[in-house]
This record gives structure tokens, sequence and C-alpha cells, in this order.
């Protein structure tokens, strides 16, 4: 069904939008596969020579010089570490920006690739690996391969294109400011304002040769909570004498399910609640005085978001009280949904299509991972989607996800990112959504 709507919306607007410039249209096609080698080997190089969030130095000094090679007016650093660069088409048009990410991730690397990542580096006090295990590496390759396409053919384009090099999309260092909001606070949108802008995300566990979108929320907010439970420490055996904050923590842990599965009406979006810390007690027979956990928050609405933050309020005091214990619960907003504007997304749809064939383009269900692209789309208009990147023949149920050590994907899929961006961009260039 999902394939079937993304069809039929795609031949609604086709003959409007799609068939923009049939000629350029077919000379970037051509361009695109001839520049699949040399995104390969940009990948490569980032993947070999990662670096964490906002400290990728190295990395944003190489794409700011391949881009002044291009002849694009270069800003650089941007945020710390970023890069952003402006190709002026021959045309009076709009103004449309194009992100990758580039940081990379403090994971050790267990593939056995000739180019692996052998780096290592101190987080949180921790010796590890860094690595490009979520992708970013093949995100600033296809950008790089789609500037230096885009400046070949300036005769041609309408307007003006912004690339955007994000670092820390990932999070920036404890105390550091980063990533998109950042960009965003040092203008990274205006001067030329920007009308519009499209991002992709390869997707390991997608098969290759698919792309994916979602209109509305297609990645899902990610906000932190934390919760201190207090009660009166007591000798293990005498438990009567406490106010066991390890048991009123489990209480309040549960509790917290019910808000998703009893609370929340899961038939508008999804939501998540979970736990991944829990810290309490010194020795294993005394009950503590203090419990601490903590988890992540994911919503895909932002009246939902509002809902299931009281309710985490509300369930932790309320659970803890009834046990004469008290509850201080925290939360801190973080990335926001990952909304892809409806008009936008129809607009964009046919451009997907003519890129991978009407059969590869899929109408997904929502992510709850989250991605701060997000704050990008809170201040004009975006569409985000995903790059298939799943060897054939794999199985699903056993692909390495983004975020470990044995993450991979298959470097054919490169050329379908690129071949979709471009069309994106020359599409909205020559058909512009109108205000």
């Amino acid at each position: 069904m999902k394939k079937l709507f993304s069809f039929l919306l795609s031949f609604v607007v086709l003959s409007s939008v799609a068939q923009v410039n049939p000629k350029l249209q077919a000379k970037l096609d051509q361009q695109a596969k001839d520049e699949e080698a040399k995104v390969i080997e940009w990948r490569r190089h980032f993947h070999e020579f990662p670096e964490l969030s906002n400290r990728e130095t190295n990395t944003g000094k190489y794409i700011a010089d391949f881009l002044k090679s291009l002849g694009l007016e270069v800003q650089y650093p941007v945020a710390k570490t970023g890069v952003v660069a402006i190709l002026k088409g021959a045309k009076p048009g709009p103004v449309i920006a194009l992100r990758a990410d580039i940081d990379a991730l403090p994971v050790t690397e267990r593939n056995s690739l000739a180019f692996m990542s052998k780096v290592k580096t101190q987080y949180n006090g921790v010796e590890t690996g860094v690595m490009h295990a979520c992708g970013h590496d093949s995100h600033i390759a296809i950008m790089m391969g789609v500037a230096e396409i885009l400046s070949k053919d300036k005769a041609d384009l309408k307007g003006t294109i912004k690339f955007i090099f994000q670092p820390a999309e990932e999070g920036a260092p404890v105390g550091e400011e980063g990533g998109a909001a950042l960009m965003i606070k040092e203008g990274v949108l205006e001067n030329p304002k920007a009308e519009v802008i499209f991002g992709l995300h390869i997707s390991s566990v997608s098969p290759l040769g698919t792309l994916n979108y979602k209109s509305g929320g297609m990645l899902a907010a990610a906000d932190n909570y934390s919760i201190k439970v207090k009660g009166v420490q007591a000798h293990g055996a005498s438990p009567w004498s406490s106010v066991d904050p390890i048991v009123v923590s489990s209480q309040i842990i549960m509790g917290l399910q019910t808000i998703i599965s009893r609370q929340t009406d899961l038939t508008k979006e999804a939501a998540v609640i979970s736990v991944g810390l829990i810290k309490a007690g010194i020795r294993e027979n005394i009950i503590p005085e203090e419990a601490y956990f903590a988890g992540t928050i994911r919503t895909l609405d932002v009246a939902m978001q509002d809902k299931i933050h009281d309710k985490i309020k509300l369930t932790a005091t309320k659970i803890a009280e009834s046990a004469g214990a008290t509850a201080e619960v925290t939360i801190r907003r973080g990335t926001p949904v990952t909304y892809n504007d409806p008009t936008l997304t129809i607009k964009s749809v046919p451009s997907l299509v003519r890129a991978v064939g009407a059969d590869h383009v899929i109408n997904v269900h929502a992510i709850t991972g989250a991605e701060d692209f997000a704050f990008y789309q809170q201040k004009i208009p975006g569409f985000f989607f995903m790059v298939g990147a799943m060897p054939p023949d794999s199985d699903p149920t056993k692909v390495p996800s983004h975020h470990t050590p044995d993450f991979f994907i298959d470097e054919r899929s490169f050329v379908n990112g690129l071949k979709a961006m471009l069309n994106v961009t020359v599409d909205y260039m020559y058909a512009p959504v109108k205000k």
C-alpha cells in the first residue's frame, strides 16, 4: 500500500514538477554515474580518518579546501569546525540549502575493511576507537559530489545553492555548543536567506536501491530525563526501618511504561520512554538513602511530547509520595521532531522516483531515532530522506545497526543518494513552492 501511495503521489505531480528540464536532468544522471568512483574514494578517506563531534578539524579543512578548488564562496570554520559554501547559478531563482553532517562516534570498529578506522581517543575518561558508525562519511562524500557536479552546470542553474557541512550532529561534548543549533545561531540560513533545505541519511537496515521518506514527523524528538529518588537509609536486615529508594525507583520505572501503554494514543504517533541508567547503593547489606535513574523520551508529535513530559513528572512524584519518598524529576529537551513539510514532500517525491524508479521509493513509518536536521526545519521548510544501503541477500534481522562496531553500508548506494539530491535540488530550482 505504501509503495502504491508513493507511486500515485508521484504520478499526480510528475507532469508539473518532475520534467522541468529533461535535458539537464539527463545530463545530471550521467554526471552522477561519472562521479561515483570519486564519491567512494572520498568516503573511504573520511572513514579511515574519523573525528568526533566539535573536533572535526582535519575533516572540515579537507572539505573547505575542496570546495574552494571548485571556485565556490567558502566560509570556514563555522560553528567550530563546519563549512558553508555558496554556488550561484547563472539565472535568478530560489536559495536552496543542502546539508551533510560530518562527525564520527566513539565506537571501536570491528570491520575488516582495508580503510577501517584505527583512530583511538579518550572519551569520558575511557579509551575508545573512533568510527563513522552512522554513515556521516558517506553524507560528506555524496554532498561533495553534488557540489562538484553542480559547479560544472552553473549556466543551467536557477538561483543559489548553499552547501552546509555540519559538525556535531551526534551532540556536542558536555559544556559545549554545537551541531545544527549552533550553525543556525551563527547565521548559516541567512545572507542569502535559504528558502528550503534538503538532507539525506544513509541506512544500513534499508535495502540497497531504495529511497525512504515520510511526510510530517519522520524522526522523533529526543529528550532526556533523570529522576532522583530520596528515601530513608537502613540496614538491609531491617528493611521496615527504611524508605527503600530502590524499590520505589523500580515502581516508578514500571509506572513510566504505563504512560505509553495506557495513557498515550499510539494510533496517532509512536512514543517511547526507556531507562538506560540506574545507580544506587554502595554495599549489598545497606539500603541506600538515594537512587538515581535516567533515560530517553522519543515522540513524534509536539502535543504528545508535552503531555508525556507532564505524565512522567506526575507518575514519579506521586508513586514516590505514596511510599513516603520524594522524587526529583529533570527533563531536558533535546532534538525536536524531524518534520518533513507536507507541501515540500509532495514536490520532492517525483525527484526520488526519477532517481531510482517508483518501485524503490518507499513511504515508510516514522523512525524513533533522532536527527538534528530538525532544527533547520523549525526555521524553514525541509525534506529529509533515507538512502538504502543494506547489501542484497542480507538478513534484515541480523544486519548491524547504526552506532555499532560492525556497522556496514554498501557503497553502491552512494550513486542513488547523489542522483536523488541532484534531482530534488534542480527540480525545486525550476519549480519552487509558490508562497
